[in-house]
C-alpha cells in the first residue's frame, strides 16, 4: 500500500466502491454511466475509475469561475500527483484543489471522492494503475490545449485551430487516446481477447474515440464558439471564405456546410473502423459487446441528426438524440447483439442517412 508521510491510504471497501461507480459517477455523466454500468465487473472498476479522474480534471479545465491561467496550473498539478503513485495527504489536497473549481453539487461529490478515488487506484495492479494514470496523463494534456490555444471566454472573437492535423491531433489527445486505454484494458482482463491482434485493435480503438469527439466537436460548435473556442479547422473555413466569427451566425449555416461535409467524411471513416473494432468482440462476450455498441451507435445517430439540421449552427436548433430514442436503441440491441449481420445493417442504415444530401436553407 502507497503511503506518504508515513500516513497510509485507508482500505477501499465494497461500500466506497458502489459509492463511485453507482452514486457519483451517474450524477456527472448519465450517458457514459450506461456503458459502465454494462461492462464485465473486472473492467467496470478500471474504466469507471479513469472516467471520474478525468472528470474531474475536466472540472477545473471547464470552469468559468476562474481565469485561464489559474486554471491551467491547477490542471498541472492534478496531472503530477495523478501521474504518480501518491498518498493520502497528497489526496485530501486534491480534493481541496477540485472543490475550488466545482460549480455544482455533483461535481462537488467528485471533488469530495478524490480521496477514495486515489486510494481506489493505490489498490489495482501496477498494470492497471499505469494504464489510468497514463490515459488520464494523455487527456489532460488535450484539456491544456483549450486553455492555451484559444482565448478567454470572454474574447470579442472566437479562434480556430489551424489545420485538419491539429484538429486530428486534438482529437486524438482527448478521445482516440482512450481507445488505445480500453483496448489494452480490455485485453489484460478478458481472457476472451486473448487471440486479438492488439496493435491492429488500439488503431482501431483510436479510431473509434476520434469518431465520437468529431461527433462531439460538429454537435457543440454554436455553444463552443461562444466560449471563444472554433475547432474546425482555420483552413477549412478559409477555402469557403470564412472565418471563426463568421459562424456566430446561424444564418451562415447553408454557407458553411461544405465545411461541415469535410468533417462528416471524416467521422464517417472513423465509425467504420468502430463498426469493425465492435464486430471483432466475441460475440459470447455480450456486455463488453454492448458497452461498445451503444456508443457508436448513439454517435452515428447524433452525426445523423447534424447531417440533416440546416441550421447547424443555430443553438437554439441543437442536434441531439432523444432520452426516448437511447432506450429504444439499448433495448433493440439485446436483441441484435450476437448477430454480425444485423449489426452491420444497423450500421449502414445510420450511414446512409448521414451520406444523404442534407435539405438545403435556400
Amino acid at each position: 500500500m502507497t503511503t506518504h508521510n508515513d500516513i497510509p491510504f485507508p482500505p477501499v471497501g465494497p461500500r466506497d466502491r458502489r459509492r463511485l461507480l453507482s452514486g457519483v459517477l451517474p450524477r456527472v455523466s448519465r450517458a457514459f454511466y450506461l456503458t459502465i454500468r454494462v461492462l464485465p465487473g473486472p473492467l467496470r472498476t478500471s474504466i469507471g475509475l479513469a472516467y471520474l479522474l478525468a472528470r474531474a480534471a475536466d472540472t477545473i479545465a471547464d470552469s468559468r469561475a476562474a481565469t485561464p491561467t489559474s486554471r491551467l496550473v491547477a490542471l498541472r498539478r492534478f496531472r503530477a500527483t495523478i501521474a504518480r503513485p501518491a498518498g493520502a495527504d497528497d489526496a485530501r489536497a486534491l480534493a481541496t484543489l477540485a472543490a475550488r473549481f466545482a460549480a455544482t453539487d455533483a461535481e462537488r461529490a467528485l471533488a469530495d471522492s478524490m480521496p477514495t478515488q486515489l486510494s481506489l487506484l493505490d489498490s489495482l495492479s501496477e498494470d492497471d494503475a499505469a494504464r489510468i494514470r497514463a490515459v488520464v496523463t494523455t487527456l489532460t494534456r488535450g484539456m491544456e490545449v483549450d486553455l492555451t490555444d484559444f482565448p478567454d471566454e470572454a474574447a470579442a472573437a472566437p479562434a480556430a485551430l489551424r489545420t485538419f492535423d491539429d484538429l486530428d491531433h486534438y482529437t486524438y489527445l482527448v478521445a482516440g487516446c482512450v481507445g488505445e486505454f480500453w483496448t489494452d484494458t480490455c485485453v489484460a482482463n478478458t481472457p476472451a481477447l486473448s487471440g486479438w491482434d492488439v496493435p491492429r485493435m488500439s488503431r482501431l480503438g483510436v479510431a473509434f474515440g476520434k469518431a465520437l469527439q468529431l461527433t462531439n466537436v460538429l454537435r457543440d460548435v454554436p455553444a463552443d464558439l461562444r466560449a471563444g473556442r472554433c475547432y474546425l479547422p482555420a483552413d477549412w473555413l478559409a477555402d469557403e471564405g470564412l472565418v471563426p466569427a463568421d459562424l456566430l451566425d446561424p444564418a451562415n449555416s447553408n454557407r458553411a456546410r461544405p465545411v461541415l461535409a469535410r468533417a462528416l467524411r471524416d467521422a464517417l471513416v472513423h465509425y467504420r473502423d468502430a463498426e469493425t473494432y465492435a464486430l471483432a468482440i466475441p460475440r459470447r462476450c455480450v456486455r463488453l459487446r454492448l458497452a461498445v455498441l451503444w456508443p457508436a451507435l448513439m454517435g452515428l445517430a447524433t452525426l445523423a441528426l447534424i447531417a440533416r439540421n440546416p441550421r447547424w449552427l443555430d443553438p437554439s436548433r441543437p442536434s441531439k438524440v432523444t432520452r426516448a430514442w437511447v432506450y429504444r436503441t439499448m433495448a433493440l440491441s439485446l436483441l441484435t447483439v450476437a448477430s454480425n449481420s444485423a449489426l452491420r445493417r444497423w450500421f449502414h442504415r445510420l450511414r446512409t442517412r448521414i451520406e444523404v444530401p442534407p435539405p438545403s436553407m435556400d
